[in-house]
């Protein structure tokens, strides 16, 4: 991987850390290239039972695109009459966010400053979100002219309601940490200084739970979203029968039974 972005893999946990420090984490090519080659990598691996994405320093987790080198792209594209200098959305960010969403295991977003446009979809694209308290949020998109990409036409309402991401959308501003977690953005809100201790001890928790469970629920709060009663009902007998014959499900009754902790194998 690039050294924009990090990626290691302990005990079970991927941790994958945007390494964009001194640009606030902006994404340009060689960042995108490498986010979505070491999500895609975690998602692939079954050695990997849980993911923490993170970033380096204190200001941000993600501003987004890289504008100096977006402002490039532009030009480029008008000199030659051809081509697609948003063709990234496409390339980089659906794939990032599909492999985050959709991969069998949990995600933890651990946001350690401001999370601003695609980096804000990359964070709600985790199933759990834990955020430092001096962290925000906005969207962005349409303070440059854009409309929403990364999945936040998406994720945002799920989790606020379709008026409330209206709002935040056609209105962007930042999202102070404690509002993002009144409006149900944010899991876990926690000092700033404690901030990757506790996001990697949620991740690590994770990691050694069952794996197979974690990756049913995942998918039936999203297919839940998007069909009627009937169909997740009958989606989740689908998935309780499969997370019924794993072992992670004999494991926990045969310790339950013992009254000690079960020791999952995530399978």
């Amino acid at each position: 991987m690039a050294d924009s972005v990090l990626y290691e893999v302990t005990d079970g946990l991927a941790i994958i850390t945007i390494n964009r420090p001194d640009a606030m984490n902006a994404m340009n090519t060689d960042a995108k290239v490498a986010l979505r080659d070491a999500v895609q990598a975690a998602a692939g691996d079954t050695a990997v039972r849980a993911v923490l994405l993170t970033a380096a320093g204190n200001r941000a987790f993600c501003v987004g695109q890289d504008l100096k080198e977006h402002i490039g792209s532009l030009a480029a594209a008008r000199e030659s009459g051809s081509g697609n200098a948003l063709s990234t959305v496409s390339e980089h960010y659906n794939p990032i966010v599909r492999a985050l969403t959709e991969m069998p295991k949990p995600v933890v977003a651990g946001v350690n400053g401001v999370a601003a446009g695609a980096g804000f979809g990359f964070a709600l694209a985790a199933d759990f979100r834990v955020v430092a308290d001096t962290a925000s949020f906005n969207t962005s998109f349409a303070g440059v002219a854009l409309t929403a990409d990364s999945g936040v036409s998406w994720t945002l309402p799920r989790l606020i309601g379709a008026s409330r991401a209206s709002d935040l959308l056609l209105f962007p501003r930042s999202i102070k940490a404690q509002e993002a977690y009144e409006l149900g953005i944010v899991n876990r809100l926690v000092a700033s200084d404690a901030l990757h201790a506790e996001a990697e001890a949620v991740a690590r928790r994770l990691a050694e739970g069952p794996t197979v469970a974690y990756a049913a629920l995942k998918e039936s709060l999203a297919y839940g979203a998007a069909h009627s009663l009937r169909e997740a009902l009958e989606h989740e007998d689908t998935l309780q029968t499969r997370a019924g014959a794993s072992e992670d499900h004999s494991i926990a009754v045969q310790a339950f039974l013992a009254k000690q902790p079960p020791r999952y194998l995530g399978r």
